[in-house]
């Protein structure tokens, strides 16, 4: 090591310790005399998980059935922004200790699962579900026992909740936007929609619907509509009649493992993006890992988040969670909304100066987060995130190239004028 080197180095770690005495005094003490700091008896009036060293929450996904598919990068998120919020001492002086539950795919499991978290576990915050029907399930236990619940999934919008932070896009970040830009980029008029049969594809539909029919320009219409059951396997027979439809293009909201046979029949019968446009609104990186980039390359997607975006936050982001899952995982857009949940709940918490669910709720408006790997983020007073909306291409290589942004945050507005 030369000279220089070395006095760089030392000259930098000086700085270092410098920088940290001079930090405000609460962050550089060391965890015990920072919980002191918030006795237990204060920050915890309504008989939850927290001691004076551990604060509890629970993890609720689905991680058998046909949405672990989707589901499991949710968890590895959540887990991975827990263990850096723990190596960082934690949440006002306490380390978070995690229950995990699985939902199963199922709905009504779901249900007592969440049951079981708030009733017996007494967690202090849930990080869970994906499809809305699983959410949806839950909702009124979280309500009844005011829990709350961080929601990692863009969805059809239409509700609002004091026990919910929305931390997905709703119907007017993504569904209106992937329109607009297929209306105005893409010329397209004709639209077949394709989803999956529960709320949210069923919603997200309508809602599309209305907006082709109502907003985009004249002659634009839907020419097919079609809904199968959550792990779908045989899409031939709806292949056929988009082939007779021959719409300008494919909308689709499945999810789950049915996009794997969804994509390959689609190839198969000779249906690809060198002749087809397809814009998704419900296949991520994550679900590309199992239907193959071959399989999807040259399709696009609507979403808030992309793997290959370019920027430090995210650089960093998709670092950490190659070094903890392995340098083949992938990163889709509702994984990086669950890494966002126990962030957003850390700075909520300290502005609260409290685990209390009802002044958690109370402070969450204007919770902004500087470090999300999809760029900045606020909270609204509707517990749902200020984000930007992005168009992708996937790739051979399971990636998606991003061809268009929106030009600033978009206000979410659950409950879109017009469109119920």
């Amino acid at each position: 090591m030369s000279h220089d080197h070395r006095d760089n180095s030392l000259i930098n770690r000086r700085r270092l310790v410098q920088g940290m005495a001079a930090a405000p005094l609460l962050a550089g003490l060391p965890m015990w005399a920072r919980a002191q700091q918030f006795p237990t008896a204060k920050v915890n009036t309504t008989k939850l998980a927290v001691t004076d060293t551990e604060v509890t929450v629970g993890q609720l996904h689905s991680s058998t059935g046909t949405m672990a598919i989707s589901e499991t990068g949710s968890i590895q998120a959540e887990q991975l922004a827990i263990d850096q919020i723990n190596a960082m001492g934690g949440v006002l002086g306490r380390k978070i200790k995690v229950i995990k539950e699985d939902g199963a795919s199922d709905w009504p499991t779901f249900a007592e699962k969440s049951k079981k978290l708030l009733v017996n576990d007494r967690v202090a915050a849930v990080f869970g579900c994906w499809t809305s029907a699983s959410r949806k399930a839950v909702l009124p236990i979280f309500e009844k026992e005011n829990g709350m619940l961080y929601y990692p999934t863009f969805y059809e919008g239409l509700e609002q909740s004091k026990n919910v932070i929305y931390t997905g896009q709703e119907a007017t970040q993504q569904i209106l936007y992937g329109l607009d830009w297929a209306s105005k980029e893409k010329k397209a008029k004709t639209f077949f929609l394709v989803g999956s049969d529960y709320i949210w594809p069923r919603t997200s539909m309508k809602i599309g619907r209305k907006h082709i029919e109502g907003h985009l320009p004249a002659g634009s219409k839907v020419v097919g509509e079609e809904y199968y059951p959550l792990g779908s396997t045989s899409f031939n027979s709806l292949i056929n009649k988009i082939k007779v439809a021959k719409p300008d293009c494919i909308f689709i909201a499945v999810v789950g493992g049915s996009n794997v046979a969804f994509y390959k029949q689609l190839k198969a019968a000779g249906v690809t993006a060198k002749t087809q446009f397809l814009l998704t609104i419900s296949v991520t990186e994550d679900e590309v890992l199992g239907i193959g980039g071959e399989n999807m390359n040259g399709f696009y997607a609507s979403m808030k988040y992309f793997q290959s975006l370019d920027n430090a936050n995210n650089k960093a982001f998709v670092s950490a969670f190659k070094a903890k899952y392995g340098k083949d995982a992938v990163i889709g857009d509702v994984t990086q909304a669950a890494y966002l949940g126990p962030w957003l709940w850390k700075a909520t918490v300290e502005k609260a100066g409290s685990f209390d669910v009802d002044k958690i709720a109370a402070a969450s408006a204007g919770i902004e987060l500087k470090t999300a790997p999809e760029g900045y983020v606020k909270l609204h007073e509707n517990h749902h995130l200020w984000s930007k909306a992005r168009i992708g291409q996937a790739q051979a290589n399971g990636q998606f190239k991003v061809v268009a942004e929106s030009s600033a945050l978009i206000e979410p507005n659950p409950f879109p004028k017009g469109y119920q």
